[in-house]
């Protein structure tokens, strides 16, 4: 299979590229920097012009598409990237599906387990309805733009994907630091959810979803296991043989990084309810095994 990944060169991107590339597909990426190989191809990520004739080439789709949540501070125009490199990537990837003359056969687009909102009385599966925080409808304004795709009878997979765990990059770096400046604990209440994946789980899934012709619609990217805050950080600070103390305060944390504080205080459970139907099998079911991988 012919694979373009727009966003392939991010920490999640790469991985899947080298997975994709053993697994014998041929990948290309779409990149906003000077391309130094010849699998690497230049969009600016709004316009069309210059690369969308090689779509015809390809079988298949991916957008990882959109600037990091851990990024802080969250002001105003910090979260209108948020939305913007979301957003403008995906409307520019469905228009040159639409004008190209072959179109592939599968899509493949990323979105956020917080699409459920970081509260709810019961565990949000892949039927949950949107919760109306800024979160939750940022994941909905990302996988509105790539839904026109369905529309030109491309088969599109929504991965919505919780925190990927890897020391290189995204979230989970920040999360593990109180624990490495010996000053770990619980955040907060300690008793909201952590949604989480190892990475070779995240990319294994997605591998599974692009091949698997059956695969259609949402799917939810989190280990089967539901993990706490407190149990999340002191599974941190034992494989890093790190002290495990008293609580930071949420409402210390909420002063410290504003609305970014919702990534930690508060957290919505959720279950990998049709990736577990489709017969997928998580290498690293529980927190303890995740690390113990990473870091062990």
């Amino acid at each position: 299979m012919k694979v373009l990944i727009a966003g392939g060169s991010g920490f999640i991107g790469s991985a899947l590229s080298k997975l994709l590339r053993s697994a014998g597909h041929k990948v290309s990426i779409l990149t906003r920097k000077k391309p130094n190989h010849q699998d690497e191809i230049y969009w600016d990520g709004k316009t069309i012009d210059g690369w969308s004739d090689r779509l015809a080439e390809m079988d298949g789709v991916i957008n990882l598409t959109g600037y990091g949540l851990e990024h802080w501070p969250w002001t105003k125009s910090q979260k209108q990237r948020f939305v913007d490199s979301r957003v403008i990537p995906g409307a520019t990837l469905v228009s040159a599906i639409r004008k190209s003359q072959h179109r592939p056969a599968v899509f493949l687009q990323i979105s956020g387990i917080n699409y459920y909102g970081t509260h709810g009385d019961s565990i949000a599966d892949e039927l949950t309805p949107p919760a109306d925080d800024f979160l939750a409808q940022l994941a909905v304004k990302w996988e509105a733009a790539t839904q026109p795709v369905e529309e030109v009878g491309v088969r599109r997979v929504v991965a919505r994907c919780a925190v990927v765990l890897d020391p290189r990059g995204g979230l989970f770096p920040l999360m593990a630091l109180p624990v490495r400046l010996f000053i770990g604990g619980p955040l907060g209440g300690g008793e909201q959810a952590v949604p989480w994946i190892h990475l070779a789980d995240q990319i294994e899934a997605l591998r599974s979803l692009l091949e698997e012709s059956d695969a259609n619609g949402v799917y939810n990217l989190i280990a089967p296991t539901q993990t706490s805050n407190k149990e999340f950080m002191r599974a941190i600070a034992k494989i890093l043989q790190r002290p495990y103390w008293f609580p930071t305060p949420a409402i210390l944390l909420k002063i410290v990084l504003g609305e970014m504080s919702s990534l930690v205080v508060e957290g919505r459970y959720s279950q990998p309810k049709r990736l577990l139907e489709s017969g997928f099998h998580f290498q690293y079911p529980t927190i303890e095994s995740a690390l113990q991988d990473l870091f062990g």
